[in-house]
């Protein structure tokens, strides 16, 4: 596969570069076939304390965008796609962020599993991530042992009725992320492939919890 690179025009900000100076930063990930005003509508809903950049996937899927191929095409194409999702956001944080006090992730869906593809890469660079209806790939990383160790913070919501994320995707994630993770895992009844205003609430929460806690030492 051939590298990807994240599209700098495309990127929708919440502030200013003046603005966002100094600022943490919060890096929205859509999911497939979607594009990145998708979960910029969610920054009315999210802590100010941040700047929020929402990126575009770099893949087009004839209708929107993916951040890697679906595992019904391959597991391993999925992962290797993956892989290089992750290292296209990293080279953007490079160019546009390098010295954002912090970085955070939300991803949505396929968007979920890219937030917990960054941890695995670079465990050290990203303070925590909100997974909503995510799932964690297969496989092992190279970081996922440091990331046990360091045990980053992860939001992990998703519904009773979700139909997209196959079941044993789910039971991979309820059985790896406790284990490399400090998790806040929240169900929702009847809760289809989609957030809800309840999750949505649990997020922010989540969210604002990360942004007044002290910094640590």
């Amino acid at each position: 596969m051939t590298s990807v690179r994240i599209d700098d025009d495309a990127v929708l900000w919440s502030a200013s570069t003046a603005d966002r100076a100094g600022r943490p930063l919060l890096v929205l990930l859509h999911g497939y076939n979607s594009n990145e005003g998708d979960l910029f509508g969610l920054t009315p809903y999210l802590p100010l304390a941040p700047a929020v950049a929402s990126l575009r996937a770099p893949t087009f899927t004839g209708y929107g965008h993916a951040w890697f191929p679906l595992s019904d095409d391959g597991v391993e194409l999925s992962i290797d796609g993956a892989d290089l999702a992750t290292t296209a956001v990293i080279d953007w944080l490079d160019r546009v962020a390098p010295d954002a006090a912090s970085v955070g992730l939300l991803g949505f869906s396929q968007g979920g599993a890219m937030a917990l593809e960054l941890l695995r890469r670079a465990p050290e660079r990203f303070a925590f991530a909100v997974s909503l209806a995510g799932f964690a790939l297969p496989g092992r990383r190279e970081g996922d042992e440091r990331m046990s160790q360091l045990q980053p913070p992860v939001f992990w919501g998703r519904g009773t009725t979700d139909e997209v994320i196959p079941a044993a995707s789910v039971a991979r994630t309820q059985a790896w992320l406790p284990e490399h993770a400090a998790l806040d895992e929240r169900i929702y009844e009847g809760l289809g492939h989609s957030v809800s205003e309840l999750e949505l609430a649990d997020a922010a929460a989540f969210l604002a919890a990360r942004y007044t806690a002290p910094p640590v030492e």
